[in-house]
């Protein structure tokens, strides 16, 4: 297809790579976000033209109707890793999807790509992953062709997983190693994860299946940990935090937080007590034709600035 391709939550982390993928496959794309003026850089990631930003809320379906105006496919990226004020898991992931869907169904749009999360589950003691799963059902429900993609924790410059650790280490003394640290994740580059949505938009086949993505390698909470005060330079004690501990202490941290992003939160406790790994057997990255790119490589482009002296800590260390 060469067509029109609305986004759903491009101005994000994830989105706007989604959004470069969608332009080098010479798409057009209409970018749909609460706040278009936050979405003014989008435009510069395709040719003159080619990439235009519209007002839209979820919670709005007139506004979603027109963003879907002249659209030949969908892709939904919205979403959020903590419930504020009225951005609610239920509202956003559930209720947007339903809203997104249903508009999409009205205009007989078959092509629908709804970004998941690897861990979606209905029957998961986290919220976060009961909705994730419970917005793939009312997509699939509306839109049986829609494909559905679910990654790993997504690394890369910007991401609130590595970024959220290095920054702690640089301002504390110790990281918690919820849980014991046993915990498996998956790690996925979010240029690999933009390739694939972008490969499920335009290929016919993906339709109506599922796809699971994650990086080239496995490694539990502590390696993860070690990795960041690795590239951050810092010596850190990893305390390790039993699970009913840090879930005192995501409640504590999330109301005491109310204008900022919590650093942890009850849910995300529940979420560190199942891995996040792809499943024996399941279709991913290698299927979409994407190689997967690891974490080590990557990591350093942008944590450097965590370091004592930022780009300069190595010029640093050699005077010393």
């Amino acid at each position: 297809m060469q067509g029109l391709v609305t986004v759903f939550g491009g101005s994000g982390f994830i989105g706007s790579q989604v959004v470069r993928a969608l332009a080098k496959q010479g798409l057009r794309i209409r970018v749909a976000v609460r706040q278009p003026g936050r979405g003014y850089k989008l435009r510069m990631l395709g040719d003159v033209g080619q990439i235009e930003v519209v007002q839209a809320n979820i919670r709005v379906p007139g506004s979603i109707r027109r963003a879907l105006e002249g659209a030949e496919a969908v892709v939904n990226l919205v979403g959020v890793l903590h419930e504020a004020g009225r951005q609610k898991f239920q509202s956003v992931h559930v209720m947007g999807a339903r809203n997104i869907a249903e508009a999409a169904a009205e205009r007989g749009i078959a092509r629908f790509v709804q970004v998941s999360a690897l861990g979606a589950d209905a029957e998961s003691a986290s919220k976060y992953a009961r909705t994730k799963a419970a917005a793939e059902s009312v997509v699939r429900a509306l839109v049986p062709t829609a494909t559905m993609v679910r990654p790993s924790v997504v690394f890369g410059q910007g991401d609130g997983f590595f970024n959220r650790f290095a920054a702690m280490a640089a301002m504390a003394p110790a990281l918690p190693l919820i849980g014991g640290g046993e915990t498996r994740f998956q790690p996925v580059f979010v240029g690999d994860v933009a390739a694939a949505v972008a490969r499920c938009v335009v290929d016919p086949q993906t339709a109506g299946r599922v796809y699971e993505l994650g990086g080239p390698a496995v490694y539990s909470f502590r390696e993860i940990l070690e990795l960041v005060l690795k590239e951050t330079h810092r010596d850190r004690v990893l305390l390790p935090l039993p699970f009913p501990a840090a879930s005192l202490l995501g409640s504590v941290v999330e109301l005491a937080g109310v204008l900022i992003a919590p650093p942890l939160t009850a849910d995300q406790v529940e979420l560190l007590k199942t891995d996040n790994v792809v499943s024996a057997g399941a279709a991913g990255l290698a299927e979409l034709g994407v190689q997967a790119t690891a974490v080590e490589p990557i990591l350093p482009t942008y944590l450097y600035r965590y370091r004592k002296g930022g780009q300069f800590a190595e010029a640093i260390a050699a005077e010393a």
